[in-house]
């Protein structure tokens, strides 16, 4: 398999990025304005993967970085129930995956 991508591991990677994205996300919504020291502490994420949640997540508008540290947006509501339904859309791809087998 050399020069050629793991899917599985990929995979793999993709959703434990969207479980620390969630996982971030949802720490600032209950401690806002949080800072990225602080959010490390809390999550037990490691600063340079919480920056880049942070980074990705304001990008997107979900997030608004302030003096203070971090707080959400208007579109966190939306944000948390467009990720639920993708996470329950897979969910059943995933089921679907395993009756292959």
């Amino acid at each position: 398999m050399s020069g050629e991508k793991d899917p599985v591991g990929s995979l793999s990677e993709d959703v434990e990025l969207l479980e620390r994205h969630i996982s971030i996300l949802k720490t600032v919504k209950e401690n806002q304005p949080v800072g990225l020291i602080r959010l490390s502490e809390m999550t037990g994420i490691p600063k340079h993967r919480v920056r880049y949640s942070l980074k990705l997540l304001e990008q997107q508008g979900i997030i608004h970085a302030t003096p203070d540290g971090a707080t959400v947006t208007d579109r966190y509501d939306g944000f948390i129930s467009e990720i639920s339904t993708y996470i329950d859309e897979l969910a059943v791809r995933v089921e679907g995956l395993r009756k292959l087998l």
